[in-house]
């Protein structure tokens, strides 16, 4: 491969919350400290342990290099980066600028989404496993948290959605919105078309707003594709406000640069100034030119090996579960670099809990999250975005010191 994806890199100390803030309790999921004699193996917060594209960092230094950094407007490079990027594959075909708005993180954007869709006390329905961050998004703004649960599907091992559960739901519960994840995650689904359209007409059918978090649409593996939402019909066009960013794709959180797609004149009218209202929506001007660098043609080459290498990762941690350790179900997926295990039969099995099985795999430095926080009752969530040989020694110590 032109990069590299096999150096571990040291990240102690270099402002990396998967390493740094391990035994602290600021967003109270931290995994504990290891025992002595175990280092720590960051598999929980979702950014990855591989150094990013060389043309972001290429980017940055060349701007930083001029020594003002004084209030700036954003570019025409900056938008047309965007509309290129997005264009690729064939959709947003009729993108354009006026379609895109910065916003600081997609929490942001979903925050201000919701305070002008909804009302405190409404109903907001989501799937379930959950993106543990919409649960505050919701329930943070005084909104309540409504979950139609995927489905697993043991014939071909994929979480899908449940039509009839999703209809029921936003008719019993008067629900005008729905937070939508696309890829998904935790599961790592990659939605087809099919699901996609009837997804949409069940919104449609209600008459909902679709808030729809497509950060993982450039994490999907080869031979699969994102579909964006907006695509599937006119209605989803129309009442889908869509958030996008480089910073998973290129592990830009730090940098925060995110945005979003919104055609509906009106839905990104009410939505934006929502933003402005608090006066925090405004991007860094290092961030702008890390998204021009990451959205270039080397950006392009570097994803797709990133990809492979990703795909490698999931595929081979799905087999060294199946052969390793018996009791735990999981799925391939199409997408992310998220895996998520369900511990169910296993503790069954053992007599042990989940809250005894999430300490040991800490105790010995495999930094799983708990999949509780998830809507998983007896699940953990698995970061693979790591050099394999990291993932190899995370893997063998929970053979090893944790199902036993």
């Amino acid at each position: 491969m032109k990069y590299d994806f096999e150096t571990i890199v040291d990240r102690t100390g270099k402002d990396a919350a998967a390493y740094d803030m391990v035994g602290k309790f600021k967003w109270g999921v931290e995994p504990s400290s290891p025992d002595e004699g175990f280092d720590f193996i960051p598999l929980w917060v979702a950014d990855m342990n591989f150094a990013t594209c060389p043309a972001v960092t290429r980017e940055i230094i060349k701007r930083a290099e001029h020594p003002l950094f004084g209030y700036f407007d954003y570019s025409d490079e900056y938008y047309q980066s965007i509309i290129e990027w997005r264009r690729f594959g064939g959709y947003h075909k009729d993108l354009a600028k006026e379609h895109i708005g910065y916003e600081n993180g997609v929490h942001g954007f979903i925050s201000s989404a919701v305070q002008v869709l909804t009302e405190p006390g409404d109903c907001i329905l989501l799937h379930s496993p959950v993106y543990v961050g919409f649960r505050s998004d919701v329930e943070g703004l005084g909104r309540r948290s409504v979950y139609s649960p995927l489905v697993f599907d043991e014939g071909d091992g994929r979480w899908r959605m449940d039509l009839d559960d999703m209809d029921r739901k936003i008719k019993e519960n008067d629900i005008k919105v729905v937070i939508f994840c696309s890829p998904h995650n935790p599961t790592g689904r990659v939605w087809t078309r099919e699901e996609l359209e009837q997804a949409a007409a069940v919104f449609e059918a209600n008459d909902v707003t679709v808030i729809s978090d497509e950060i993982w649409a450039d994490l999907v593996f080869p031979g699969c594709e994102h579909i964006p939402l907006q695509s599937v019909s006119t209605w989803a066009k129309e009442h889908t406000a869509a958030a996008y960013a480089p910073s998973k794709t290129f592990n830009l959180a730090g940098l925060v640069s995110s945005y979003h797609i919104i055609y509906n004149d009106w839905l990104r009218k009410i939505i934006t100034e929502q933003g402005k209202k608090t006066s925090y929506n405004e991007m860094n001007v290092l961030s702008m030119h890390a998204l021009i660098g990451a959205y270039s043609e080397e950006g392009r080459e570097w994803v797709n090996e990133l990809m492979q290498v990703i795909e490698g990762n999931v595929r081979w941690a799905y087999d060294y579960i199946t052969e390793n350790i018996p009791g735990v179900k999981t799925s391939i997926g199409e997408g992310t670099y998220m895996m998520f295990l369900d511990l169910t039969e296993y503790c069954r099995n053992s007599g042990r809990d989940i809250d005894e099985m999430i300490r040991a795999g800490w105790k010995v430095g495999v930094g799983w999250q708990d999949g509780r926080q998830f809507e998983g009752l007896c699940h953990v969530r698995l970061n693979l975005a790591s050099p394999r040989k990291l993932l190899e020694e995370a893997f063998d110590r929970m053979k090893r010191y944790v199902f036993i």
